[in-house]
């Protein structure tokens, strides 16, 4: 499948910044299953990029633009080729072992509550049919808030509310999967939605969990299915703000506004 990503990403200031600094992570690499056709980051205004690879192996992009600053945008626009994968990720460089993948952070500390419900639902005779177990009985639990929602709401948080966002589901898959030995991690990337016949493409997140024999496979609780040829994967992390597409800092006073506007495409 070729799909077209369109990512714009708007940032305005109330008060003029005397220097922005972004960290971008909005490169996808390739894959087994995934070929970058073209990729293309544009900055509107005279701004020095450095591209580089983070700890996690995911293709980064330092931005380095000098004020006075009311607004900057951050247009992306690229090509990707797809195939069926099963929910396979293949062909990645892994320059960490899996177990790292079991260490925690604040988004994603132990929860007692979640891991006894992780141990009654992850039924079956082998760790994949755990591990879709679990992915299925996350998406049959939960209401999918399509919003922003809260960035600093915590796993064990988010598991007491009704409903939640991709963001928070991916979260919840693995620390439960931690919690049941089960290396796992953030994906951040794309995802051609297609809700009630409508397309409906966002920046989406989903996880990724390690089975000893087979490595990482793609679990997406959104669906209750693995990512197939409908997804970009563009970054990982042990938390969703490791794998945020855009973090960084300002020199200036005043706040800052926010407008993300994606459009993903299918082509021919």
């Amino acid at each position: 499948m070729r799909l077209t990503v369109d990512h714009r990403t708007t940032y305005r200031f109330t008060v003029p910044q005397a220097r922005v600094v972004q960290l971008l992570r909005l490169t996808p690499g390739n894959t087994h299953d995934q070929t970058v056709a073209s990729w293309r980051i544009h900055i509107d205004c005279d701004a020095r990029m450095r591209d580089g690879l983070d700890g996690f192996g995911n293709a980064v992009t330092m931005l380095y633009a000098e004020g006075p600053l009311t607004e900057i945008v951050i247009a992306v626009h690229g090509e990707v080729l797809t195939s069926h994968s099963a929910g396979c990720v293949l062909g990645v460089a892994e320059p960490l072992p899996p177990p790292l993948f079991l260490r925690a952070t604040a988004a994603t500390a132990p929860d007692a509550t979640v891991a006894r419900w992780a141990g009654e639902v992850a039924e079956g005779t082998n760790m994949v049919e755990r591990l879709h177990a679990l992915n299925r009985a996350l998406h049959d639990r939960f209401g999918v808030d399509r919003g922003r929602g809260d960035p600093g709401l915590t796993a064990g948080e988010a598991f007491a509310r009704e409903s939640v966002t991709p963001r928070d589901l991916a979260q919840l898959f693995c620390v439960a999967a931690r919690s049941l030995g089960i290396p796992a991690r953030f994906v951040s990337g794309y995802h051609l939605w297609e809700v009630d016949g409508e397309h409906r493409p966002a920046p989406h997140g989903w996880a990724e969990a390690h089975v000893v024999g087979l490595g990482w496979i793609g679990f997406d609780p959104t669906n209750g299915m693995s990512p197939e040829e409908e997804y970009v994967r563009v970054a990982v992390a042990l938390d969703a703000a490791g794998a945020a597409p855009v973090a960084g800092s300002r020199l200036g006073q005043g706040a800052e506004e926010l407008d993300v506007d994606v459009s993903v495409t299918r082509g021919e």
